[in-house]
């Protein structure tokens, strides 16, 4: 299981969840002077549901390693969502002048590429997988005649 990569940046990519989902979303400056955070799972209640998706589908993707198509449809989904979550937050960077975005606003960009080379490295065992299937039916075919 740890030995193939798609294990390693699946692995990357749940520590990089684990960090947004216990990291500060941004701050802002009150009119009193006062600094308030906010976190991620309690800003928007559908952005703490979405990114504790997000977090069951890298989590699931990382113990079905059994299952090459199942590992790479599931990372590849959430590739996705962390892609969609990424597009959502660099709307609300731009729509909002307000607030100021901490460093783990950038880390759904990160779980998305580490999900998506997870998702080739599944496609890449199991082609060679595959390849292995047919040079074993070549050489049974051989054998029998």
């Amino acid at each position: 299981m740890w030995q193939r990569q798609q294990t390693l940046y699946l692995l990357i990519a749940a520590v990089l969840v684990a960090v947004m989902c216990f990291g500060t979303a941004y701050t802002v400056a009150n009119p009193d002077g006062m600094l308030s955070v906010s976190y991620w799972q309690l800003q928007k209640p559908y952005f703490g549901v979405l990114l504790g998706i997000l977090a069951a589908l890298v989590l699931l993707a990382l113990v079905t390693f059994k299952s090459l198509i199942l590992q790479m449809r599931l990372s590849s989904l959430s590739g996705i969502i962390a892609l969609g979550m990424q597009i959502w937050l660099a709307w609300m960077y731009f729509s909002f002048k307000g607030p100021v975005f901490s460093l783990t606003a950038i880390l759904p960009l990160g779980i998305c590429v580490f999900c998506f080379l997870a998702a080739r490295g599944c496609f890449q065992d199991q082609l060679m997988v595959e390849s292995a299937y047919r040079v074993r039916e070549i050489r049974k075919r051989n054998r029998k005649k």
